[in-house]
């Protein structure tokens, strides 16, 4: 079946990135997979892609990037891709709604955000009657303005209004018109704009790290069942991409340059800085923060009831880890 949407970047078409292979192609498993965003916390998805870790793992994939966990949810219900990269909190939304996805790996199990704001915003008082913008409810920006706001010992909704307002372009758009005094924002991306601005709060600055699945390699379970070894393959690619990430510095930052485009050298320091903390060496699913979001979920439909064990499978992972795979990776 065929992608049904059409996903526009930058003014300019979607990209799309067949892999490229020397073996034959019999020797190797077929798979479409897809990302969500272009930035450094995602960049594990497309540096297997670069760098020949699919290949490597023994696949033939074709890696989309689709700029939303909700289509990325999407498109896995659908069947349009098999492994898709999505939040703990979209997978948790999808499932309350009937979806059979499971998270089968988390790369980072923290969010990590920073609250943007006005330069006239001297401290949390200041933000009392006023809005923040978001992308949409239950997205991974909403999150993080929750959790930033009740850092900061204020309350979302009462006193500080949360809106949606779409991605990062119409957020910086709202910001500068005046519609919203603030937004969260990943590390390093307010570098790309000519707005005057200040940091307010940041996830890095908690004393304990704030548990959320954010970056998580996510299928169905009918797939999981059918093609496990395949699914597999993908996870052992990510685990490489992401030791390369956390090892290569210099090499990691042309990359994510290379396919976000973006060459902005605090950018790139800054966002690079934040991913390669928050990757973990063995990516399991955090299970604190995956009950958070299960328990966020089922409240927005009244009667459900949902477990850990209803959308996790990480035994893949444990597999990886306890048969040394990850330890020879990281001894290279």
């Amino acid at each position: 079946m065929g992608l049904p949407w059409r996903f526009w970047l930058y003014g300019g078409p979607l990209f799309v990135f067949p892999a490229v292979f020397s073996l034959p192609v019999s020797a190797q498993d077929r798979i479409r997979l897809s990302h969500s965003a272009l930035e450094a916390n995602n960049a594990i998805w497309y540096i297997a892609k670069d760098l020949g870790f699919y290949k490597k793992s023994g696949l033939e994939a074709e890696l989309l990037f689709i700029p939303s966990t909700t289509t990325s949810v999407m498109s896995l219900v659908s069947g349009d891709v098999q492994v898709a990269n999505a939040s703990g909190g979209g997978v948790a939304s999808a499932v309350v709604a009937g979806s059979d996805l499971l998270l089968v790996a988390c790369y980072q199990n923290s969010l990590p955000y920073e609250l943007v704001v006005n330069e006239s915003v001297r401290s949390p008082e200041d933000l009392k009657g006023k809005s923040i913008g978001i992308s949409r409810i239950g997205s991974a920006s909403d999150v993080a303005a929750r959790v930033l706001l009740k850092g900061m010992g204020l309350e979302p909704d009462k006193q500080v209004l949360i809106i949606q307002v779409g991605g990062p372009a119409e957020r910086a758009a709202a910001f500068r018109t005046g519609r919203i005094v603030g937004f969260p924002a990943p590390p390093g991306v307010i570098h790309l704009t000519n707005m005057t601005f200040k940091i307010l709060a940041s996830t890095a600055d908690f004393k304990t790290r704030f548990e959320f699945p954010y970056i998580c390699a996510t299928t169905t379970k009918s797939y999981l069942a059918r093609r496990r070894e395949t699914v597999k393959k993908v996870v052992m690619a990510h685990i490489e991409a992401m030791h390369f990430f956390k090892s290569r510095k210099d090499e990691a930052k042309k990359i994510i340059s290379k396919y976000s485009r973006l060459t902005n050298a605090a950018y790139l320091e800054d966002s690079y800085t934040a991913a390669a903390k928050l990757y973990d060496r063995v990516p399991l699913v955090t299970r604190p923060g995956m009950e958070a979001q299960i328990q966020e979920a089922a409240g927005r439909k009244p009667g459900a009831r949902l477990r850990f064990e209803d959308m996790v499978d990480d035994g893949i992972v444990r597999e990886l880890d306890q048969s040394g795979f990850i330890d020879k990776v990281y001894a290279q």
